[in-house]
């Protein structure tokens, strides 16, 4: 799954690939996109995905999702979103993955890691800028800086791409995040929690307190746990 944001005066591009199309991929993606170009383009042309228009209203007004809502809050940016079922209005970004495929990723590289082919993706991406497109005098970089003058300042801090949901520990020691079982300090046993998701991660809070870190796993019926977790449990026994 990749994210892709292309300026249309410079045609400068960012990708970035992602495990799953989740919405904390999608802003996760502008956030790194943002960072990428030094700056924040004042308006963004989207298709009516779901990760950011949770309903079409029947006048046309688009009711966004809680966590696309507080991207734009954060960054500041106007959307505008092309006709229900009109592909083509957005074309220039589906046609921007189509030349990433044939020429970043041609012949088929293997990575270790997602951190790695972005890293690959973000490299391809700069080394573009120095190309003159047809028609054009000037490089993607040169026609790149008008952009960033036009843009908006990136915020003192990066928003914080990440899925939030309350929870409940089990009688394990373990809470359920999207259909997996992570584990936290048996000390925690029925407390209520807060489950941040992000795309590489799992982060669980007790009240203002981060009890637990883990890997995010994108199976399914997966246990995700820490040995450490249920040291006090072992202990007990031993002793």
């Amino acid at each position: 799954h990749f994210f892709a944001m292309d300026l249309p005066h410079s045609d400068a591009c960012f990708l970035k690939a992602y495990p799953a199309e989740i919405s904390e991929a999608f802003c996760d993606g502008h956030v790194a996109a943002f960072a990428f170009f030094g700056g924040v383009p004042r308006s963004i042309l989207y298709d009516n995905t779901t990760l950011a228009v949770a309903r079409i209203l029947g006048d046309g007004t688009r009711r966004r999702t809680r966590i696309f809502s507080e991207l734009q809050s954060h960054y500041l940016f106007a959307d505008r979103f092309g006709r229900p079922g009109k592909g083509n209005d957005k074309g220039k970004v589906e046609g921007l993955i189509g030349y990433a495929r044939r020429n970043f990723l041609v012949p088929i590289p293997r990575f270790e890691s997602f951190e790695a082919l972005n890293t690959h993706l973000e490299a391809r991406c700069r080394e573009r800028q120095a190309a003159k497109l047809r028609g054009h005098e000037e490089t993607i970089a040169e026609r790149m800086a008008r952009d960033r003058a036009a843009f908006l300042p990136l915020p003192s801090a990066p928003y914080d791409a990440c899925d939030k949901r309350p929870g409940r520990v089990s009688s394990l020691s373990l809470v359920r995040y999207r259909g997996n079982d992570y584990s936290v300090p048996v000390a925690y046993g029925h407390r209520e929690v807060l489950i941040r998701g992000y795309v590489d991660r799992v982060v669980i809070s007790c009240a203002a307190e981060v009890i637990a870190r883990h890997r995010r796993s994108y199976e399914r019926e997966d246990l995700v746990f820490d040995p450490l977790h249920y040291l006090p449990l072992i202990e007990r026994k031993v002793g």
